[in-house]
């Protein structure tokens, strides 16, 4: 017997921003890319992100599957993220931010403005 599985994705940026306001918003980011990043290189690692899937709640995810994860968001090549590409990757997964930012100059303005500084 086949199940039919529907995951729910509820998207808490938009209204994390709405509360937080852009500068909060962008600190809780970077308080997330501190939990995640290798504390010695200051990046977001194939080994930091392997260690830390626990802490996301993929504890499933397979070697392959983190690989792809780094390779979204890794906009200069080096293999790992920085701060500035985990948070761009971030806003970018988040639909609710994404037609924000499409739709309305006020999230094009706070994202030109926090990360692109």
């Amino acid at each position: 017997m086949e199940l039919d599985t529907v995951v729910d994705f509820e998207d808490y940026f938009p209204s994390m921003m709405e509360s937080l306001g852009a500068e909060g918003f962008v600190s809780e980011l970077c308080n997330g890319f501190r939990l995640l990043m290798d504390g010695e290189r200051g990046l977001i690692t194939f080994e930091s992100l392997k260690k830390n899937v626990v802490v996301l709640g993929l504890n499933d995810m397979g070697d392959d599957e983190i690989v792809c994860m780094l390779s979204e968001g890794d906009l200069d090549g080096d293999g790992a993220l920085n701060q500035v590409e985990f948070c761009i990757l971030m806003i970018r997964l988040s639909p609710g931010l994404v037609v924000d930012y499409n739709n309305n100059n006020g999230s094009r303005q706070w994202v030109d403005e926090y990360m692109y500084v």
